[in-house]
């Protein structure tokens, strides 16, 4: 089994957003050479998450939507006791989750038609780590 890993920085420009990855998912799967196995995506933050889901603007503002009546921003969130201002960001971190794993088959990501990877950004505005590893033969 081999295994290679990379890693990509991205800085958002909002506080809150929401980037399709996929096409560095698939360069570094490419690089990697693997043809059958899985790979591993993971936000490398606790503000930070990513899924596997459609690519359609309209579905991502209803995510956001959702993701804000069911962790919104509010002043008193213990956590802010400490000197922070990110609770919201934390629990919608635990809604959508820090990773997923998708199949590799014949050198490709093996989705449905419309699947994509996306990394949510919850408390944006400087550099955040996203790792990617590759598994297989």
């Amino acid at each position: 089994m081999r295994f290679h890993t990379e890693y990509l920085t991205l800085k958002t420009e909002k506080h809150r957003e929401y980037i399709n990855i996929t096409p560095e998912v698939e360069r570094a799967l490419e690089k990697s050479a693997i043809r059958e196995g899985m790979i591993l995506v993971s936000a490398m933050h606790i503000t930070a998450g990513v899924w596997v889901n459609d690519a359609e603007d309209g579905l991502l503002a209803d995510i956001d939507e959702w993701l804000g009546k069911l962790a919104p921003f509010r002043q008193d969130y213990r956590h802010h006791r400490t000197g922070e201002t990110n609770g919201d960001s934390h629990l919608k971190s635990l809604l959508v989750h820090h990773q997923v794993i998708v199949p590799v088959t014949r050198g490709k990501l093996d989705f449905g038609p419309w699947q994509q990877i996306y990394y949510a950004e919850f408390d944006g505005r400087r550099p955040k780590r996203v790792i990617i590893k590759a598994m297989g033969e």
